[in-house]
């Protein structure tokens, strides 16, 4: 088993790439584990000079991994686990969130947001978007937001909202710019709040709060800016999901919270981040974002994934897009005069260390 994060890099000694198949991502994991604790250690008491760690938790893979890992590097006793359902949240959210803190014994603290989302205008906001889309939405229905599939499609993929009346009746329309907008700006509320909490929590017990995207959320932007993207160390942020979903058996992850299947748990009507986000599955995500970072042509990811030259293009492109915006999203904040090339910079600094690494 190979040791380094990307464990099919090429290395100087050897310019010939491995064959593209899931193997490459295979990684020594208690290596992988060792070499996370001890970055936390020397990131939170060494730079930041913090007590421990604030994890939110959301019942899914990834945010149980950083919480077992912080367990592991400060002990569990200096580690909070936040649980901060809402009215959306899924029936199994709180209590895989309570299984994960328990099977690693740390404490918790529960913070139920429903009201802060209501007195702010979330839930008002994004319905009357919603209704601008399906006439007669209202009270008891739920709503998600969705792609059309990557693969085999068209090139203009645009969003759906697909709707369900009190009835069971599902309507579907297509989702304008606008509306767009609205629904993502009213629900990028969920993740700010929760953030804000979390920061609450770490500011009374001098903690670092320790973010939870993989390699495939911070690659390619899948998080809120100042919400889910905020964090002072992001300890699996080079890890690709599959690398994630290894380390979670590794560090003995409930497998109830390991089959899971993952989830943007967000919108009132089920939805998994598959179709509001990546297109594909994350096995075969991984593989593309891999290959595409790595030099590998289409015609090598179209063998690997099984599917034609038009659809690895297609998937490529698809990659390219969400990274431009990913790199946006990353931006520190921009000032003006002559500071300003110095924040561009930064920026090119950002986008040619990908992914991101534990450093406050």
């Amino acid at each position: 088993m190979r040791t380094s994060w990307e464990s099919g890099a090429r290395s100087k000694r050897n310019l010939t790439p491995p064959e593209l198949s899931p193997s490459v991502l295979d990684i020594d994991v208690e290596a992988v584990a060792e070499e996370i604790v001890a970055s936390l250690r020397q990131a939170v008491r060494g730079r930041l000079r913090k007590g421990g760690a604030v994890v939110g938790l959301s019942g899914g893979i990834d945010s149980s991994v950083v919480l077992a890992l912080c367990a592991r590097a400060f002990g569990p006793e200096k580690v909070l686990a936040v649980l901060m359902p809402e009215r959306d949240s899924a029936e199994e959210t709180l209590r895989l969130s309570q299984l994960a803190a328990r099977s690693v014994a740390v404490p918790t603290a529960m913070e139920d947001i429903t009201e802060a989302l209501e007195a702010i205008g979330c839930y008002r906001r994004r319905d009357e978007a919603f209704g601008d889309l399906i006439p007669g939405y209202g009270p008891g229905w739920k709503a998600k937001i969705v792609l059309p599939p990557i693969l085999g499609g068209d090139l203009l993929r645009v969003f759906f909202v697909v709707a369900r009346s009190p009835a069971g009746d599902e309507l579907r329309a297509r989702v304008t710019v606008d509306t767009y907008r609205r629904i993502v700006a009213a629900t990028n509320f969920k993740q700010r709040v929760r953030k804000m909490l979390e920061y609450y929590h770490a500011d009374r017990l001098d903690y670092a709060v320790a973010g939870t995207p993989n390699r495939l959320e911070y690659d390619l932007g899948f998080f809120v800016k100042n919400g889910d993207g905020s964090a002072d160390v992001k300890p699996i942020a080079r890890l690709y999901k599959t690398q994630v979903y290894e380390l979670a058996t590794f560090l003995r992850i409930p497998e109830e919270i390991r089959s899971r299947t993952p989830t943007t748990d967000t919108y009132p009507l089920e939805q998994d981040q598959q179709e509001f986000f990546f297109a594909l599955p994350y096995e075969k995500m991984d593989l593309a974002l891999y290959a595409r970072t790595n030099g590998y042509p289409p015609e090598s990811l179209a063998k690997a994934l099984e599917v034609s030259l038009d659809d690895a293009q297609h998937v490529y492109r698809d990659i390219d897009a969400k990274r431009r915006i990913a790199d946006v999203l990353n931006l520190p904040p921009l000032t003006g005069g002559a500071d300003a090339a110095d924040d561009s910079m930064t920026a090119e600094s950002t986008h040619a260390t990908r992914p991101g690494s534990l450093s406050a």
